[in-house]
């Protein structure tokens, strides 16, 4: 698994900072978490392929989260893209889009496949799952989660144990089937362990909330946003933002492992106000920047 920032102002960009999107990798899946302008130069400055990109999730329709999906869509559309794109986003995404590319004339040569969010489970995979909770940001917002399902790890020494070779009965035990060897019924538990699944959570454009904790509990990376330094946090709740010690305190109270900070006003030339100040009520906080990779 990896993450990648791609963008990490708020609304005004800047020439070190483009707007809003995050795009993490795992396995054969490529989401991308928001989908500012400008976010195709992004991918290739990252040395990323867009290609790799299956799913949009978009927090809320505000331009600096959206205004590089028309873009990403007719590049794709150029390419040998051969799947479909599944773009999510809070109610009356679907109008939207449809709205959007109206307004723009190119070919769009692949599937997408539009689903309207609002709260819960709204993907269930093998391998993963993601969910949402809807955010307070004056308008439909949405914050995201990605949970990685407990997987089996198989013990090499205990299938040494057993006289158990690799091969297909390994690949039986490690999608937790029962077999037998010479004779003795095995359980996958008799080989191996449970590895907890991995979660990452994606908070952005909202003043504190409830969901804040709720949607970040137990997971591995926070990703939230950190509009304004705590001077200024009138300002945020004016605008429905928040501060980098307001992310610092869902982080604590939520019990994540790291804060990565993102969305930050483009008045902070320097950054390092925001991160010791989160650090205070979180040491494991980091202010992330654009191309910022982290592999889990």
């Amino acid at each position: 698994m990896e993450i990648t920032f791609l963008g990490t102002s708020s609304m005004v960009p800047t020439k070190e900072r483009n707007q809003s999107g995050v795009f993490l990798s795992y396995k054969t899946e490529g989401m991308l978490f928001d989908c500012g302008e400008g976010i195709q130069r992004q991918f290739k400055a990252a040395g990323v392929k867009m290609t790799a990109v299956t799913k949009v999730l978009i927090t809320h329709w505000h331009g600096d989260h959206v205004l590089g999906l028309p873009g990403l869509v007719q590049t794709l559309s150029a390419t040998d893209y051969g799947k479909t794109l599944e773009i999510y986003g809070p109610r009356g995404t679907k109008d939207r889009i449809a709205h959007l590319f109206k307004a723009f004339v190119f070919d769009k040569d692949i599937e997408l496949k539009i689903i309207e969010v609002a709260e819960g489970r709204l993907y269930d995979g093998k391998d993963f799952a993601l969910e949402a909770l809807p955010m307070e940001h004056g308008i439909e917002t949405l914050g995201y989660a990605f949970i990685e399902k407990d997987r089996r790890k198989i013990l090499p020494r205990k299938l040494q144990h057993f006289g158990i070779r690799p091969g297909p009965i390994v690949g039986k035990l490690q999608e937790g089937h029962a077999v037998t060897v010479k004779g003795k019924a095995i359980s996958p538990d008799d080989v191996s362990t449970m590895e907890k699944g991995r979660k990452v959570a994606y908070i952005t454009d909202t003043r504190l909330c409830e969901n804040c904790f709720a949607l970040a509990h137990q997971a591995d990376i926070l990703i939230c946003e950190s509009t304004y330094a705590s001077s200024l946090e009138g300002k945020g709740e004016e605008y429905s933002h928040m501060t980098a010690s307001q992310a610092a305190q869902i982080a604590a109270r939520a019990g994540v492992g790291k804060l990565y900070l993102t969305h930050f006003s483009a008045r902070y030339k320097d950054v390092s106000e925001l991160e010791e100040e989160a650090r205070q009520k979180f040491p494991e906080s980091t202010c992330a920047y654009d191309f910022l990779k982290i592999k889990l």
